[in-house]
C-alpha cells in the first residue's frame, strides 16, 4: 500500500472515527462506508474539511447486492456508490451507504454539495429504483416514463414486462404484454473436414 492511501486513510479515520462503518484500501483504492443517516453530512465535510478537500464528484452508481456471493450476503440490499476527486491533494474516494429499506431505498441526495450528482442519481433511481430525497428534479431519466419497474435490479425479467411500438392507427405509442418467446441460443460450431480424425494432420 502506497504512503498516499495510507496517509488518506488515516486522515479519515481522524476526521470521522467511528462513523466510519468501514474503511478498505484495496487494489490501489480507498473506500469507506457510512449508515445512510451520515451519508450526507459525511459529503459535506469530504468536500469541505481541508485536509480532504474532494471538491469533485465524478459518478453515482446504484448497487443491487441481493445475488452478491451467491445470494448469501446478509444486509441490506440496495446501496449507493459515490465517487469523489480531490484535485488539491491528488487523490480518489469512493463513499458507499447503504438504504435502510429494501423495500422502499431512499437516501439523501447531494447535489447540493456537488450539483453533478443530478444526472447520475436519477440514472440510480431509474436504473436501480432508489429514491434521492430533497433531490430538485427525480425523474426517469434512461426509460421512458410509463417503464414498468427497474431494469438493472437482479430480480428484473431478462425480456422486461411490456414492449412498446408505434401504432400507425392509434397514431402514437402504445404498450403491449412482452411477446418474446424464451428460447436457447445454442453455438454453431464449424470444423475442417475430417477434424479430428488419426492420421490427418
Amino acid at each position: 500500500m502506497s504512503a498516499k492511501l495510507e496517509r488518506l486513510g488515516q486522515t479519515l479515520r481522524d476526521v470521522f472515527g467511528d462513523v466510519l462503518q468501514k474503511l478498505v484500501i484495496d487494489c490501489g483504492e480507498v473506500t469507506i462506508e457510512v449508515v445512510a443517516a451520515d451519508y450526507l453530512q459525511v459529503a459535506q465535510t469530504l468536500r469541505d474539511h481541508a485536509d480532504l478537500h474532494f471538491e469533485q464528484l465524478i459518478d453515482v452508481s446504484g448497487l443491487d447486492y441481493s445475488t452478491y456471493g451467491n445470494g448469501t450476503r446478509q444486509g441490506k440490499r440496495f446501496a449507493a456508490a459515490t465517487h469523489l476527486l480531490s484535485v488539491k491533494h491528488n487523490w480518489r474516494l469512493r463513499l458507499r451507504a447503504f438504504a435502510d429499506d429494501d423495500g422502499f431505498p431512499v437516501l439523501d441526495s447531494l447535489v447540493g454539495v456537488w450539483p453533478s450528482a443530478n444526472w447520475f442519481e436519477r440514472e440510480a433511481f431509474d436504473l436501480y429504483g432508489i429514491m434521492f430525497s430533497g433531490h430538485p428534479d427525480l425523474r426517469r431519466i434512461l426509460t421512458d416514463y410509463g417503464f414498468v419497474g427497474h431494469p438493472f435490479r437482479k430480480d428484473f425479467p431478462v425480456s422486461g414486462y411490456v414492449e412498446m411500438r408505434y401504432d400507425p392507427e392509434a397514431g402514437r405509442v402504445v404498450y403491449q404484454p412482452v411477446t418474446i418467446e424464451p428460447r436457447e441460443n445454442t453455438p454453431r460450431i464449424v470444423r475442417e473436414e475430417n477434424y479430428g480424425d488419426v492420421g490427418h494432420g
